[in-house]
């Protein structure tokens, strides 16, 4: 097990240079796969959601897009507690059982898909508990900005926020591969409709093992825990986690904090849900349960006596920082984007694209299956992959030019990508051919995705200029935790809108986000006069 760190100065460049740089980047290689499969984990439903089709579970294409919902929703929620975990209970501590805690969703999802009579409601538990991958990222955000200088938070932050996001590029390439053959064994299902890999279609009629999008992440999260445990470190110095307990006593507060966070979230789940899905029924709108799941969980945490609220009440100052609130819209943008496409993208090709949508008694339909449609498993892995791999670009650019100044350039960019996707997206969607749509569809996504992978590694630059060493780490947490509700919000929105027939709304919605979010950064950081000149 590796010592705990109690005179840790990165700032100190003799300090640095002798031993802290090598400190930190053990710390920072075992954190980025750890986090890379919390990602994979968090966001496996958008595509086992797919091959559920292609195998005729019996469900509408309203609920599975729930999946990928409430496993967003969840994610995004847990990330609150998350945030301020590393000053309670320590870096090694919570990246060794955080990642720990995936292996139960993990398990439960290859278990369930055995059976294609698995009740829709057991998926809508597991897509809940998939949720602490996506927690994760908050804790493992914060954890390393304390090892690393001021000077290069933008790159170590956006490695680890980058390369831990190939997450989901990895996963959408792995379950694909992997359902191929029976790599745990267990019984095949049947393919109804062409499903695809990266490397070409697979046609109806081949044997899949859909279960294995669940097992085969073990592959890899049992080594890493013990990676985590032996290889990691917890730093004790007064401006990180002066007072932690022991192992088992971080473990204990660190499951009642997430306990807190997943009743939150059930709150507004329930809220928000028709009964038949195990909801209230009373239909509260997305934009209202939001907020209060928000507020919710920011109480809860608050109540918690002792020390930990006491803790808590410190970190808490962060949210009196007029910067902490502008960071955290502009992060949305970014992260917030990224996060909520890559759990809808494959689905929307999907339904898009695999479908031919025809005028029927004056009547538009869409159940048609298209033969000429693209495999969404072909091409789904695209977007996240390059969003994730230019990430640390965007980081080192920040470092050159300025966070701001690259965050207010890609910001254009996504405005003017949102209304061009919208425009493609509309043409498909009322084509009895969509095919003939989707290559500009797809370039243009792509662009949106390198956009927001570009502005996410700007973002971690700002943030690490503009707040201090204490403050910089939760604020880091609490921005991820409330960006990530992008990955509720954006599935939720496609499947309205496309039920609605009007899918390009969605993107005119984001387009109109995007250019509010240009308004604020340059009012905080780029006019003469901002607050912090180009951070």
């Amino acid at each position: 097990m590796a010592k705990d760190l109690k005179n840790w100065v990165p700032e100190d460049e003799a300090f640095w240079t002798s031993e802290g740089k090598s400190i930190a980047t053990r710390n920072l290689w075992i954190s980025i796969p750890s986090l890379l499969c919390g990602f994979a984990v968090w966001l496996y439903w958008g595509i086992i959601t797919v091959q559920m089709i292609n195998l005729g579970f019996p469900f509408a294409k309203a609920d599975l897009f729930t999946l990928a919902a409430i496993a967003g929703l969840t994610g995004a929620t847990l990330r609150i507690p998350s945030t301020f975990f590393i000053r309670i209970a320590g870096g090694r501590n919570t990246i060794f059982f955080t990642t720990a805690l995936l292996m139960i969703p993990a398990i439960g999802a290859g278990i369930a898909l055995q059976d294609p009579d698995t009740p829709l409601w057991q998926f809508q538990i597991l897509a809940f508990l998939s949720g602490i991958g996506g927690g994760n990222f908050a804790s493992s955000m914060s954890n390393i900005s304390f090892f690393f200088p001021k000077k290069v938070q933008g790159y170590a932050l956006g490695m680890n926020a980058g390369l831990g996001n190939f997450g989901v590029t990895t996963m959408q390439i792995v379950i694909p591969l992997v359902m191929t053959f029976g790599l745990f064994g267990g019984e095949p299902m049947i393919l109804e409709n062409t499903s695809g890999t990266l490397i070409g279609k697979i046609p109806a009629g081949t044997e899949t093992f859909i279960h294995n999008a669940g097992f085969v992440w073990l592959l890899a999260l049992v080594p890493l825990a013990f990676a985590g445990w032996f290889g990691m470190n917890n730093i004790r110095t007064e401006h990180v986690s002066p007072d932690i307990p022991g192992p088992f006593g971080a473990f204990g507060i660190i499951s009642f904090m997430l306990i807190i966070g997943f009743v939150a979230a059930a709150f507004g789940l329930w809220l928000m849900l028709p009964e038949k899905v195990g909801g209230s029924g009373f239909g509260v709108s997305k934009w209202i349960v939001l907020p209060i799941v928000i507020a919710l969980t920011v109480f809860l945490l608050k109540l918690i006596p002792g020390q930990v609220g006491q803790n808590l009440t410190r970190q808490y100052k962060i949210f009196g920082n007029k910067h902490t609130w502008a960071m955290t819209v502009i992060y949305t943008m970014t992260f917030g984007s990224f996060i909520g496409y890559s759990a809808a993208f494959a689905l929307a090709i999907k339904v898009v694209f695999g479908f031919q949508h025809l005028m029927v008694d004056g009547v538009m339909t869409h159940g048609t299956v298209n033969p000429s449609g693209p495999s969404a498993l072909m091409f789904a892995w695209m977007g996240p992959f390059i969003g994730a791999l230019i990430r640390p670009i965007g980081g080192m650019m920040a470092d050159k030019m300025g966070g701001a100044k690259v965050t207010q350039i890609i910001s254009f960019i996504m405005v003017g990508s949102a209304l061009a996707v919208a425009y493609f997206l509309q043409q498909a969607y009322s084509s009895a051919a969509p095919e003939q749509y989707f290559y500009p569809f797809m370039g243009l996504f792509l662009i949106l995705f390198a956009a927001t992978g570009i502005g996410n590694g700007s973002t971690f630059r700002t943030i690490a200029v503009v707040f201090d060493r204490e403050q910089a780490g939760p604020v880091l947490g609490w921005t991820s935790a409330v960006a990530a509700y992008g990955a509720f919000i954006i599935p939720k929105v496609f499947g309205e809108q496309m039920s609605a027939g009007t899918p390009e709304y969605a993107l005119y919605g984001f387009a109109i986000f995007y250019a509010v979010c240009i308004v604020i950064n340059w009012w905080f950081y780029m006019r003469p006069g901002a607050y912090v000149k180009n951070p």
